[in-house]
Parts: structure tokens; sequence; C-alpha cells
């Protein structure tokens, strides 16, 4: 139940993100379906590509004091649209859409905290 309580909620941060900000669209004719692989596919990539990408980037990251993983969030929004209905404007565009898309996803999990559907035990 967790993880289809995860998709919907990716599921509708991305559809959020694309209502909000004009840089990232879903192609003309998607449907619910497209939205729900894309949140699909966001999750795979940050489950066995975000980890590697921080990895690699953990010098500069270190450098920067965690700003990189800003990039590597836009990064990765960038391998979801290239796979999926996503369409994202430029890399500027990820940028800024991974940003807006992580202020969303914080809102939607305190959201889901307060309502007690974040399985959370007493």
């Amino acid at each position: 139940m967790g993880f289809i309580l995860r998709l919907l909620v990716n599921a509708l941060a991305l559809y959020l993100l694309t209502q909000v900000y004009s840089g990232v669209r879903f192609a003309s004719g998607a449907d619910i379906g497209s939205v729900l692989l894309a949140a699909l596919v966001m999750g795979i990539v940050n489950a066995l590509i975000r980890p590697v990408l921080l990895l690699l980037s953990l010098p500069i990251n270190l450098l920067t004091l965690g700003l990189f993983t800003l990039v590597v969030n836009a990064a990765v929004l960038w391998i979801v649209a290239s796979v999926t209905a996503l369409n994202v404007a430029g890399f500027g565009a990820a940028f800024i859409g991974a940003i807006i898309l992580a202020v969303i996803s914080w809102v939607l999990d305190g959201v889901m905290g307060a309502l007690g559907l974040d399985g959370a035990r007493d």
C-alpha cells in the first residue's frame, strides 16, 4: 500500500510541477497513465541512478557545501524527461523544475504526515 501511495504522491507532484512551471510540460495528448509512468520512472531513477551520481559528485558536492545536489536533482529530472512523455525546455528549466518539484514534494509529504498517511507509528 505504501508503494502505491508514494507513486500517487509523486505523480501528483509531477503534475503540479507542470501546472506551476512552464519549463516542464507533459507532451500533448498525455494521459494519467503517462503521468503515472513518469512518476514510476522517477522513483526508479531516484533509487538506482541518483545515489551513483551523488557518490561520483561527492568531492564537488563537499566543495559547494551540498549545493551541487541541486544539479544532480536536475540531471535526474532530465533523465526522466528523456525516457517519458515529460518535456523539459533545457537544463536550466530542469534545474528550476527540480527545485520546484522538491518544494511541492516537501509540502505533499507534510500533508501526508498531517493526515496520518505516511505510515508512521505512534
